[in-house]
């Protein structure tokens, strides 16, 4: 039987679109932010040990307004992503200004990492079904090389205010992910949606499609996985400051090369979350009707 999973926050994102650090931007009735509800669904259905990965300039703000919340009720750690969190023999790339995406910052949490584990992002509201279909996953999959994604019709997912990025899934009858494709400039178009690419092309969406929201569930052998992958990726995108180590990417090259098999566990609720400013008061909101609703206590810690 598999170890107690852990769950893994990646929180070290700088926020730019957003304009400041919206991990610690108060969203619930009592000053929760996004992260406490993730939390507390997670320590609901049996989660115990927490791994933050943030950035060391953030750290005192972050166990101050966060961490100090958890660290009396499961086993909490900080790791950081830096630009120079590097492998031996590599240094900065030139004009690199931020660190190396989602594939990187659970890279870095390797040393935390020695049970199944779960990865969510900070910023972002999935809901304590999507929690229970993970851990689920984590406590009873024997199999080192079969991983979880919790899948969201994309439509649940958009931004009124903008452009955001989605992992579009393919999945075959049996929810087996086959691919997952970053893209990063999706948006609404009606009750369908549109992805513009870099190339100015665009390709209509029905909505009706899985995401990936980086929710996901691996065994530890994915961090040797990672560590192969993240040498290739510094090799070819030594000139390319701005490229990123998508942790999608990754698992769809394993799937393809015939590694790993991933499993799609659909989630029926709506995902949300903050990309920009304009859709904080949308948060607060749902939010606030959950609590009426019963779902949320009025204050979530007390």
């Amino acid at each position: 039987m598999p170890e107690t999973p852990s769950l893994v926050i990646l929180a070290a994102g700088i926020g730019s679109r957003y304009g400041g650090l919206k991990q610690l931007d108060p969203v619930g009735p009592s000053g929760e932010v996004v992260i406490d509800y993730s939390i507390y669904d997670a320590l609901h259905v049996g989660f115990k040990k927490l791994v933050f990965v943030i950035r060391r300039d953030i750290e005192t703000d972050f166990r101050a307004a966060i961490g100090s919340r958890f660290e009396d009720k499961a086993d909490v750690q900080y790791i950081f992503q830096e630009l120079d969190s590097l492998p031996k023999g590599h240094s900065i790339p030139p004009g690199r200004e931020k660190p190396y995406g989602t594939g990187h910052a659970v890279l870095v949490a390797k040393d935390a990492i020695h049970e199944p584990f779960a990865v969510i992002n900070a910023d972002d509201f999935y809901g304590r079904r999507a929690y229970q279909l993970l851990h689920d996953h984590l406590a009873h999959e024997e199999d080192q090389d079969t991983y979880a994604l919790v899948g969201f019709a994309l439509r649940n997912t958009l931004s009124d205010f903008g452009t955001v990025a989605r992992g579009i899934c393919t999945v075959d009858p049996n929810q087996n992910l086959r691919s997952v494709v970053e893209m990063t400039a999706i948006s609404r178009d009606g009750d369908r949606a549109r992805n513009r690419a870099p190339d100015g092309s665009e390709a209509s969406l029905t909505g009706d499609e899985w995401v990936s929201m980086n929710m996901w569930g691996f065994s530890p052998s994915l961090i040797p996985r990672l560590e192969t992958g993240f040498e290739a990726f510094l090799q070819n995108c030594a000139d390319n400051p701005k490229g990123e180590f998508f942790l999608p990417a990754v698992i769809d090259n394993l799937i393809h090369n015939n590694t790993v098999r991933t499993r799609v566990l659909p989630s029926p609720d709506s995902w949300f979350g903050i990309t920009y400013q304009e859709d904080k008061p949308h948060v607060v909101q749902s939010i606030r009707e959950l609590v009426n609703k019963g779902i949320y206590p009025e204050s979530l810690w007390e």
